[in-house]
């Protein structure tokens, strides 16, 4: 007879997520220290130091540590810090990530690189240097942010497109690799989500305009045609990310799980 477990308890665990200071960085921060991890920030944006500050008055334990993860001895340093101060990492999020919504004609070299770096190389870096952490202390769970556009194409987006399918299958390849070091690795893969990021590419896309006045008419149609018919919240994308990093996923590695509304449905 199966007996109720507490599998979302992340007391006594390290998480260290990537891009945290807003967005669904800062909402999977929130939310896996309310279910009792120590959670760690890590971004280029010394917001990040704001965004522990809060979590820290409500009676959790959070740092910031400014890092680019595109830059491997940043990466480098800042994990070694952290093992300092903690001893262990045993939670994962690579979330960091840009995009430029341009066609590929229209992108510049640099800006391809860009979001490359950020999205793709930020996740291998922190990943090289954390998963040796993870193996030494007898596992982890690793999540890393993909996007419905991982799984099917998108207009104006093609670096984007390209970091998050690349996002998908290095996630299983990954899994592949360290399933015997008790590693789990998975992806959340979100659909348009109510975030900084979302609305510049309103911006950028020219749907809205310079003085923000149809913002809002913007997120809502973006909600439209999916079976929830709404966007997503952080929240929703943070629920998602706590259950591939307890335990209540155990079984569970590989995957891409799909936060979309039902949009690719």
């Amino acid at each position: 007879m199966l007996q109720k477990k507490d599998v979302l308890n992340l007391s006594e665990k390290v998480a260290v997520i990537t891009g945290a200071s807003s967005g669904i960085g800062l909402g999977v921060a929130q939310l896996l220290s309310a279910y009792g991890a120590s959670v760690v920030i890590l971004d280029v944006s010394d917001k990040g130091e704001e965004a522990a500050a809060e979590i820290r008055a409500a009676g959790r334990e959070a740092s910031f540590y400014k890092c680019d993860v595109t830059d491997e001895e940043q990466v480098k340093q800042t994990v070694d810090a952290i093992v300092d101060k903690y001893g262990h990492i045993d939670i994962l999020h690579n979330n960091a990530g840009v995009t430029v919504r341009k066609t590929m004609p229209e992108l510049s070299e640099k800006e391809w690189d860009f979001v490359l770096d950020v999205g793709l190389k930020g996740l291998f870096l922190c990943s090289k240097y954390i998963i040796p952490v993870m193996k030494k202390n007898g596992g982890g769970s690793i999540i890393n942010t993909g996007s419905g556009w991982g799984l099917k194409g998108g207009d104006q987006a093609v670096a984007y497109c390209a970091v998050k399918g690349g996002i998908v299958n290095v996630t299983r390849a990954m899994a592949i690799d360290h399933g015997k070091d008790n590693i789990r690795v998975n992806s959340v893969n979100p659909g348009d989500t109510d975030t900084a990021m979302l609305r510049d590419e309103g911006r950028q896309t020219g749907v809205v305009k310079e003085d923000n006045a149809d913002m809002e008419d913007y997120l809502k149609d973006c909600g439209v045609g999916r079976p929830l018919a709404r966007i997503g919240m952080p929240e929703d994308i943070a629920n998602a990310v706590l259950f591939l990093a307890s335990d209540l996923s155990s079984w569970v590695t590989g995957a891409a799980l799909v936060v979309d509304g039902g949009g690719i449905a």
